[in-house]
């Protein structure tokens, strides 16, 4: 008699509980939790109908936000961030894309030299940045300027510009540029017909980066403005000093909105590339 190969045992579906997965999940939302709650609690802060911070608040307004679109000084503090971040933008656009195109098609033994001056201002620290800016600046006379300004955070948001385009064009095939030159265009021709368009999205979601970057800069901008030209950071660490009242909690508001929309846009976007690429 053959011996028939006994049936394996069926498999028990009891629930098992990791103590050390549930630890980390805590762990991780505590964590969250912890960043997340000056938001949650400057969020109703910027409502309140007192002239003083208080939390919780007593009842519901929108005057702080109305008197932040309201006043001039706002008005004009604003409008110059947005001028100085719109230039940023543009300008590290254009000299991050050639940046990351050096890196990802230039000669390998360049390669982490580059890096490594692209990589210098995140890794310094905000203050050393503004502080050399500004004694190269005082020399240059070009402190207060929107030329400072804009060179300044140019600096700080071109490496997250070189980063994302840079991933970007490592997923584009170089043989694509090889085959538009072999049929007769340049290399800047190939790039502008066949290379930019495959990496727009990157190139988009880098554009955000840099503005919201130079937009919400505190530090290099409080050292490279004037008494005249004064960005919306320095603008409410000078009314935090002179009078603290529950407009800089509806500012505050309004930039993590700000900072939320540029997320989501930057997901989105690289969303559409995940698509395009599958199809």
């Amino acid at each position: 008699m053959t011996d028939t190969p006994s049936a394996p045992p069926a498999r028990r579906n009891k629930a098992h509980f990791d103590l050390g997965s549930f630890s980390l999940r805590v762990y991780v939302w505590l964590v969250v939790l912890f960043i997340m709650l000056p938001t949650l609690i400057i969020v109703p802060m910027s409502f309140s109908p007192a002239d003083f911070l208080e939390f919780p608040p007593r009842g519901f307004t929108l005057h702080w936000y109305e008197e932040f679109f309201a006043d001039p000084q706002w008005q004009r503090a604003t409008l110059l961030s947005l001028r100085v971040a719109a230039l940023t933008m543009v300008c590290s656009v254009v000299i991050g894309t050639m940046v990351a195109y050096a890196i990802v098609r230039g000669a390998a033994r360049l390669r982490p030299a580059t890096q490594l001056m692209v990589i210098g201002p995140v890794i310094a620290p905000h203050i050393a940045v503004a502080v050399a800016c500004y004694l190269f600046y005082q020399r240059l006379g070009v402190v207060g300027t929107m030329t400072g300004f804009v060179a300044a955070h140019t600096v700080l948001a071109l490496p997250f510009v070189v980063f994302t385009v840079s991933a970007a064009l490592s997923r584009v095939d170089p043989d694509l540029e090889s085959a538009a030159m072999s049929c007769g265009a340049s290399r800047l021709r190939a790039f502008f017909l066949v290379t930019l368009p495959l990496i727009v999205p990157g190139l988009l979601s880098g554009a955000l980066f840099a503005f919201i970057i130079s937009f919400d800069e505190p530090v290099v901008s409080f050292f490279v403005s004037s008494v005249r030209q004064r960005t919306l950071p320095r603008r409410m660490f000078e009314d935090i000093e002179q009078n603290l009242t529950p407009v800089i909690p509806a500012i505050a508001t309004l930039l993590t909105l700000l900072s939320i929309a540029v997320l989501v846009a930057a997901a989105l976007l690289r969303v559409m590339e995940a698509r395009r690429r599958s199809r």
